[in-house]
């Protein structure tokens, strides 16, 4: 079991086969994830643009989808996404949406 001090439920956790097949096969990559996951879940919302991160903030207030992107310098960027009601995150590749 994983634990992340969360500031909103994540729900189940969901990853696309592309990034479960990536995190399997690259321990870098995996740990990119989880890392990724535990900002996601603290309101760090990566590599958004400041308007994207003032809507990520407000929709915890009025429990709506929460969208966060994080990149590394040598993995392929991720895209993290809360549903709104708050019953699952994904983690998935930008290409996979």
């Amino acid at each position: 079991m994983i634990n992340i001090a969360a500031k909103f439920p994540l729900g189940k956790l969901l990853m696309t086969r592309g990034v479960n097949d990536r995190i399997a096969d690259d321990l870098q990559f995996s740990k990119f994830a989880l890392g990724s996951l535990r900002r996601h879940a603290r309101g760090d919302w990566g590599a958004m643009c400041q308007e994207d991160k003032t809507e990520n903030n407000y929709s915890l207030d009025k429990r709506l989808r929460i969208f966060s992107a994080y990149e590394h310098p040598i993995l392929p960027k991720i895209w993290i996404i809360t549903e709104a009601d708050r019953s699952a995150t994904t983690i998935l590749f930008p290409e996979e949406y």
